[in-house]
């Protein structure tokens, strides 16, 4: 993906990579699933984003 190409090439690791698209996709998918696909509001995504943003500090801490 060039995405990558050029984040790798910039000095951001593959695994900070990772870590971005999964925080893109959460913040993408949740408002989709309720507002387009009629879900309700599930405590699960808030436990999910809260993983994920302690994935983001120990991923980017250092």
């Amino acid at each position: 993906m060039p995405a990558n190409r050029i984040g790798f090439a910039g000095g951001i690791t593959l695994a900070q990579l990772k870590i971005m698209q999964e925080v893109i996709t959460l913040a993408v998918f949740v408002p989709f699933a309720m507002f387009f696909m009629h879900q309700p509001f599930k405590l699960d995504y808030v436990w999910a984003g809260l993983c994920l943003v302690g994935a983001v500090y120990f991923i980017f801490r250092s």
